[in-house]
Parts: structure tokens; C-alpha cells; sequence
């Protein structure tokens, strides 16, 4: 690859996943591959007790063969690209593969098992004072804002879809935070139909207000497809463009900034969306063809093999503009609360064992300093998060003003399919 690194991400060990979830969870879902006991009754009991504890095995959350080890390689990635990012090796890091933004603590929930976005905003606060989460799928980010509502070293920002019945239900306006996290949750609840125009009417003005009050080190963006037009779930009509416009948007803030994956429904579509944006990501945007020229996977994108798609024309925009103007006027009033807190952060996070002998096989680590983890409190509980993650030396980039960005490799493999189709086909 010309303008990026890949890497293979190291699998998330299961005491640096207990950095947020419990660890009764954990276990309960690496159960799921152990070998059955044989007894018809006794296991029939053991996946009762996986529904009602933790939400698995339900029809939103199904069980699969090697669940454990696929949590851990998204998981993986995403806190191996957050050490990327505090150690300066990257500008712009990529998982596809994360961003699963509903889970919690000790349950599953919406197709999300382990949420390796709080890992990875745990991780970045080790060296941060304060990250930004910006959550562009059509689900509410209700598990991220759940796990920092309490504490204003992190500020959650979600574009969604909300009428208190669409899933998860939650995420209407007057979600603002508690405690010392009191406006330091923003809500953007939107209603069917909501078209790019409309989208980039209220997405410009409120992360331009934020990042001038909270003045966030680092910024997580998570990249759900299904707020795109046709998504089997999502009612949103936004186009590729229009969606992509939002990373642009952020990449011109200059801040270190993990990229996730999310929701998506139409595989297809999100295949595109992901591979333009990555080409937006890596400063490669004009170099992108919307025809795609024959490949292995040309019929997966027929009948016009085009890299975009177009907004559908009839489907009505139910934002009206006196409720995006009320909306905006209402977000903008809670950002005057906002305020850039000076929590404090270690100079250069710690290495674990295990993370420094991965370091030392990829370069020369001449000052590698253990300094103090500072606490961060979620809901009265401390915690001191460690990581496991991979570093490495990054590539300049003449034709991109940050220095590199970072992929890690897709272990959802119907997605991988599709994203590697386009990329193949339409990267230069």
C-alpha cells in the first residue's frame, strides 16, 4: 500500500478487556466456545443463564464459534491503534472492524460484545486530558455515553436517529451528562429522511463549537454505514459523499484521531462508504473513480458498479427546518457549559511486559518511561486501565499533512470481502 500501514493487531488479552467490562461477563462469554458438558439439560441451563445474565444467545446478540478470539482481534486493534496514537506513530489509525458501541459492562447488546471503543478512549486518556467521541451511525452511542456520562474527560457527541422506540431508545436531547459530566453528553436526536444538506447544517456549527470549548488532545470517530441511503435498518438518506464529509470535517482539526467502523445493513454500501473513506483519510479522496473496472468481486456491486450512490429522490425529509434551527439552538446554549478540563495525564503510558517485547521487535525503544496511570472514575468505580497493543515506526507522507495512517486488518469477514473488492478496485 502506498499511502498506508497495515498491521495484524495483537488479540485483546481478557484482564486488559476487565479495564471496563466485568470480569463475570468475560467469562461467561469465553464460555461459549468451551466444549458442551454432553447433558442436554445441563447445558439448555447454561445458555438460559447466558440470555438472562448477559444478553447472549439472543436474537440481537447471537452466539458463533470463536466469538471470544473475534472480540479479542477487534478489540485488539482498536487499543493497539489508541498506543499508536500516544506514542505519535500515527496521526490517523483505522479499524474497520470496531467501533461495536453498544455494549456494556457486563452484557452484550445490539450485535456488540465487547466495547472496544471505551477500551481504546481508556487507553487514549492515559496520555490525553481529554478525548472527543463522535458517533455518526444512526444507532445511538448509548454504551460509550453510558461508561464516561459521569466525567468530563470525555465528551460524547452522537448523530442519531431517535423517536423512543427506534433501538436503543435512547439519546433524546436532554441527555446532557451527570455530575461532573453534566453537559459533557450531546444528543443530536434526528428523525427519518435526514439528507446530507441537512446533516452538514448541524454537524458543522456543533463540532466547530466543541472543539473550540472543549479543545479535546484526541478524537475517536465512530463510522457506523447505516445512517447511509437503502440501509435495511437505518432511514437516514445520506449519500457516500455526504457521510465521508464528516471525517474531512474532523481531519482538518489536526488532532490524533482513531477511526472506527460500526452499523451497516446493506454490505455492500458499506463497503463503499468505508473504502472511500479510508481514500478521504489518507488524502487520496480526488484520486477515487466512481466506475469500478473489472475485478474478482465486480458482481457483487451491480447493477451500475459504482463506487457511490445517490439519495433517494423519494423519500421525505422529516427534519423540518424550524426543528433542526431548535435543535442546533438548544445544542449550541448546553456548549456554553463546556469548558476545556485540565485533567491530568502521564507524560508517556506505561508498556506492559508483553506490549514491550512486541515493541522491541518492530524498533529500537531508547526511552521507554513508566509513569503513574491516572484513575479515571466511572460510576464510583476507579479505573486504571493497561494496554496491549502494537507500535511501530510510522511513514512520512509528502502528499498528506499527517504523517500516516493506520489500517488494521478486518476480521469481519463478509465485510473484508467487499471493502478489499472496492479498495483493489478503486485505490490508487
Amino acid at each position: 500500500y502506498k499511502h498506508l500501514q497495515v498491521y495484524t493487531p495483537v488479540p485483546c488479552p481478557l484482564d486488559d478487556m476487565c479495564s471496563f467490562h466485568s470480569r463475570e461477563y468475560l467469562q461467561g462469554l469465553k464460555s461459549v466456545d468451551q466444549p458442551k458438558s454432553g447433558d442436554k439439560r445441563a447445558d439448555k441451563a447454561d445458555q438460559e443463564r447466558l440470555r438472562n445474565n448477559f444478553n447472549l444467545g439472543v436474537a440481537d446478540c447471537p452466539v458463533f464459534a470463536n466469538i471470544f478470539k473475534y472480540c479479542q482481534a477487534y478489540t485488539g486493534a482498536s487499543i493497539g491503534a489508541a498506543v499508536q496514537l500516544n506514542y505519535g506513530q500515527a496521526d490517523i489509525c483505522i479499524n474497520w472492524a470496531g467501533g461495536l458501541h453498544h455494549a456494556r459492562k457486563g452484557r452484550a447488546s445490539g450485535f456488540c460484545y465487547i466495547n472496544d471503543i471505551v477500551l481504546a478512549i481508556l487507553e487514549l486518556l492515559k496520555y490525553h486530558r481529554r478525548v472527543l467521541y463522535l458517533d455518526i451511525d444512526v444507532h445511538h452511542g448509548d454504551g460509550v455515553e453510558e461508561a464516561f456520562y459521569t466525567t468530563d474527560r470525555v465528551l460524547t457527541v452522537s448523530f442519531h436517529k431517535y423517536d423512543g422506540e427506534f433501538f436503543p431508545g435512547t439519546g433524546d436531547l436532554d441527555e446532557v451528562g451527570a455530575g461532573a459530566g453534566q453537559y459533557y453528553a450531546i444528543n443530536v436526536p434526528l428523525s427519518d429522511g435526514m439528507d446530507d444538506e441537512s446533516y452538514e447544517g448541524l454537524f458543522r456549527p456543533i463540532m466547530d463549537t466543541i472543539m473550540a470549548n472543549y479543545q479535546p488532545d484526541a478524537i475517536v470517530l465512530q463510522s457506523g454505514a447505516d445512517s447511509l441511503t437503502g440501509d435495511r435498518l437505518g432511514k437516514f438518506n445520506l449519500t457516500i459523499q455526504g457521510h465521508a464529509r464528516c471525517h474531512a470535517h474532523m481531519m482538518r482539526c489536526g488532532k490524533p484521531m482513531l477511526v472506527l467502523g460500526g452499523g451497516g445493513y446493506k454490505i455492500v454500501n458499506v463497503a463503499r462508504c468505508w473504502t472511500y473513506e479510508t481514500a478521504v483519510l489518507t488524502g487520496q479522496a480526488g484520486t477515487m473513480r466512481a466506475d469500478m473496472p473489472p475485478n474478482e468481486y465486480y458482481e457483487l456491486f451491480k447493477p451500475d458498479h459504482s463506487l457511490f450512490i445517490s439519495k433517494d429522490d423519494a423519500m421525505r425529509n422529516e427534519n423540518s427546518r424550524s426543528r433542526l434551527d431548535q435543535l442546533r439552538c438548544t445544542i449550541l446554549e448546553n456548549l456554553r457549559h463546556v469548558r476545556p478540563v485540565s485533567g491530568e495525564a502521564s507524560v508517556v503510558p506505561s508498556i506492559p511486559q508483553a506490549a514491550a517485547a512486541h515493541i522491541g521487535k518492530q524498533q529500537q525503544v531508547r526511552d521507554v518511561r513508566v509513569c503513574r496511570q491516572v484513575p479515571l472514575q466511572l460510576g464510583g468505580v476507579n479505573y486504571t486501565p493497561t494496554h496491549l497493543g502494537i507500535h511501530a515506526a510510522s511513514r512520512n507522507s509528502a502528499a498528506h499533512p499527517f504523517k500516516s495512517s493506520v489500517v488494521h486488518r478486518n476480521v469481519r469477514a463478509c465485510v473484508r470481502v467487499c471493502v478489499r473488492a472496492c479498495v483493489r478496485a478503486c485505490v490508487r
